[in-house]
């Protein structure tokens, strides 16, 4: 499968800069991914297509707040950090990305806070814009996170450019959000709200929790036209010894098994084994799914509408199908769907 293959025309004005007022009354489209028929929903519709028993799998990641605003030392140059991941807790370090780029050597000091509070000295290159960085801080690890993260802001992805608002902190996560360690959110299971949760409770429709925590591998922009060359960011991911009983259960007794997210479909991907089983796992994944892919788990998927050359458009065309998928987005963009991380959603039964 080629990379221009998943190029198509969306509108500017089509890329959600904002959530749905309520999460669950955004726009839904169900696509039956054997013949292809398509009908146009609400979100809290969605239950109507599961029965008792049926079993949900949800993401439970939780943001952080990874974008940071410093100045280099002796320039006052204003630099963007964005934080990917801590690389040593007693050292301090840091994985993170540079804007802009070429300015950020190694020896560089930065720093961060009106006060200055937070200091971190550039002692790596990693990529083009990458570097590892030692944070200077007294005192101790849960100090130092505290100080970190109120420095920083909601991390919005570049499709989003409109300024970070209060309440982004809130809806840029999902209600269960729990295990800190993800920069973007799961943006299918942003669309559950508390009353539809309750919902499924009374209708007797199960859910059980995995941690993937969301890179901006997720993100990055493929530069090969061969998708069997592209190597994707891994993420760390968890599942817990409970969960896979009950996904094997489910499986055993042939319920619905819905993946909410291109995450949770990718992580259990990568855990099942060759009797179609899937085990608790506590490491880190690099699958890359494109068309064709036959998949082992989940039967159902929900999921958002993603930007053109996504790696999340390949995970949901490879289990929607090609072609269904791609007449879908046509139909969704004629529609004036609404497209990325606040956008609307689709389920594929």
């Amino acid at each position: 499968m080629k990379l221009s293959k998943f190029k198509f025309k969306l509108p500017e004005e089509l890329v959600a800069q904002y959530p749905a007022k309520h999460r669950d009354e955004s726009r839904l489209m169900v696509l039956d991914r054997k013949t292809g028929e398509i009908e146009h929903r609400v979100f809290k519709d969605v239950l109507e297509y599961f029965d008792e028993h049926d079993l949900f799998i949800f993401n439970d990641t939780k943001v952080f707040p990874a974008r940071l605003y410093g100045n280099k030392e002796k320039t006052g140059a204003q630099i963007e950090v964005f934080l990917l991941r801590e690389l040593n807790h007693d050292m301090r370090l840091w994985d993170v990305l540079v804007e802009p780029a070429r300015k950020i050597r190694i020896g560089n000091k930065l720093y961060f806070g009106d006060d200055d509070s937070v200091v971190a000295e550039v002692i790596d290159n990693t990529t083009s814009r990458g570097r590892t960085l030692r944070f200077l801080f007294d005192g101790t690890h849960d100090e130092f996170i505290k100080s970190l993260y109120s420095l920083g802001e909601t991390p919005l992805p570049r499709n989003i450019t409109r300024p970070v608002e209060p309440e982004d902190e809130d809806r840029f996560q999902t209600i269960f959000a729990r295990h800190e360690g993800a920069v973007s959110a799961p943006a299918a299971g942003m669309h559950f709200s508390r009353e539809l949760l309750k919902r499924m409770e009374i209708k007797g429709i199960e859910s059980t929790f995995l941690t993937s925590h969301m890179s901006l591998g997720n993100f990055r922009e493929i530069d090969v036209e061969d998708l069997t060359k592209h190597k994707m960011d891994s993420e760390q991911m968890f599942v817990q010894e409970s969960t896979a009983q009950r996904v094997n259960k489910a499986k055993d007794e042939n319920r619905n098994i819905c993946a909410v997210g291109v995450t949770v479909m990718r992580a259990l991907e990568t855990v099942v084994g060759t009797e179609g089983k899937i085990k608790a796992y506590d490491g880190w994944t690099n699958k890359f799914i494109f068309p064709p892919y036959d998949f082992t788990v989940a039967n159902t998927m929900i999921t958002n509408f993603h930007m053109p050359y996504s790696t999340l458009l390949m995970v949901t065309a490879a289990f929607g199908d090609y072609d269904n998928v791609m007449n879908a987005y046509e139909t969704a963009i004629n529609e004036g769907y609404k497209f990325g991380v606040y956008g609307d959603a689709m389920l594929i039964k």
